[in-house]
């Protein structure tokens, strides 16, 4: 009985047990259930909160859109990079009239550090020749209808005389640079016209007739007479006479803000100016023509010589105002800070050579035959009556060049 007794007990104590061993299973079950949940949300919470911080730290920069290509890199490969090492993303606007580049990272340093290194690269290409101006000091000289049609008549003179004088002239310094190549030749001709070989035994006479040899006759020299296109001249390298002007100054302002700086600049040094012209009107002289660099029979920059009636030096003092003011600003590349000012009209580039005869950037013309004919000309004496800064490959109505900005130079003497 007792043992009975102790074997359901034992019964009952062991099924209780496995009950309670299931139902604390069960708990535990649910309780690591609920954390990993828990763990779960939290993780979640934490990605939606790394998510949020992404959105929030961004950078604006404005980049103007002849800059784009260099944060872009050749296909892409500096942008790239600088996303891979610095953590983040650059993105660059799609129209070329936007001029907002936006960088979006992780963490404030890593936006910061993507922005220094575009700023760098921005820096760089400034300094390059990669980098054409955008902007110019001008002292418009197109405001003349007369000197225009001068130019006008000037260019269609050239154009119109492609079997007249010009390539006369031209045709003779050709013929003298290859007589010596000439006369090799023709020598080489007379030795070699005839090959007879003759077998004699010795002592023998041997009679030739002459007339039995076959002539052998060559084929003409081909012309060597130069054309407009061989002397490398066609109507693009001419500038267009409702641009012409004097530069005083070249500049790279690539975004909005450094337009309105030279701007201001160029406004705020009015009164210096007209201190620097005595307040009284001034007038050049243009005569002639030069070569820039080069030779005239490699000329690459042709232009009219400028001279200051009186050669008081007043022009050259105002310039320098102008000049020094936006140095002051640090709107001038140190190369060009360095560089003496010569004024000079313009009247040919062959930078601005157009279609397949445009070789490099080295390109060049021959220009013996335009400065032997014209190289005396006189253009005329104008007035300057103000100084622009200029924007390049835009114009207004007028066909100028167009005008962000511009100061007065005196017009009639001014009493005391």
């Amino acid at each position: 009985m007792n043992l009975e007794s102790a074997d359901v007990c034992s019964s009952v104590s062991s099924s209780i047990s496995n009950s309670q061993q299931e139902a604390i299973t069960e708990v535990t079950d649910k309780t690591i259930s609920s954390s990993s949940l828990g763990d779960n949300v939290q993780g979640r919470a934490l990605n939606e909160e790394s998510m949020l911080s992404v959105e929030k730290h961004s950078l604006t920069i404005q980049v103007d859109a002849s800059l784009i290509r260099f944060i872009k890199g050749k296909r892409g490969s500096t942008q790239q990079k600088i996303e891979e090492e610095m953590g983040v993303k650059v993105i660059i606007p799609s129209s070329k009239k936007e001029e907002t580049t936006i960088i979006e990272g992780s963490s404030i340093d890593s936006v910061t550090r993507a922005s220094e290194k575009i700023q760098a690269i921005i820096d760089e290409a400034v300094k390059s020749p990669s980098l054409d101006y955008s902007h110019f000091i001008s002292l418009p000289l197109a405001i003349h209808p007369e000197l225009v049609d001068k130019l006008f008549n000037f260019q269609n003179t050239i154009l119109g005389e492609a079997d007249a004088s010009l390539v006369q002239t031209m045709e003779s310094d050709s013929n003298e640079d290859t007589s010596d190549d000439e006369n090799k030749d023709q020598q080489s001709s007379k030795e070699n016209g005839v090959a007879v070989e003759l077998k004699v035994e010795d002592d023998r006479h041997v009679k030739v007739d002459l007339t039995s040899i076959p002539l052998v006759s060559y084929a003409p020299k081909a012309s060597k007479s130069p054309t407009l296109s061989g002397l490398g001249i066609d109507r693009s390298i001419f500038i267009k006479p409702k641009t012409f002007h004097l530069t005083v100054l070249m500049l790279k302002l690539w975004n909005k803000e450094r337009i309105n700086a030279a701007s201001e600049v160029l406004k705020s040094v009015s009164l210096k100016v007209m201190d620097a012209l005595d307040n009284r009107p001034l007038s050049v002289r243009l005569k002639g023509l030069d070569c820039m660099r080069g030779s005239m029979a490699k000329a690459r920059v042709l232009y009219a010589t400028v001279e200051e009636i009186g050669n008081e030096g007043r022009l050259l003092r105002a310039c320098q105002v102008i000049i020094d003011a936006f140095v002051g600003a640090g709107l001038v590349l140190e190369k060009d800070a360095k560089q003496k000012l010569k004024l000079h009209a313009t009247v040919m580039n062959s930078r601005h050579r157009k279609g397949k005869m445009r070789k490099n950037k080295y390109d060049s013309f021959d220009a013996r035959g335009i400065f032997k004919q014209f190289g005396s000309e006189e253009w005329g004496e104008y007035p300057i009556r103000e100084a622009h800064l200029s924007q390049r490959f835009v114009f207004d109505e007028n066909g100028y060049y167009h005008c962000c900005a511009s100061i007065p130079f005196p017009e009639s003497m001014q009493a005391d």
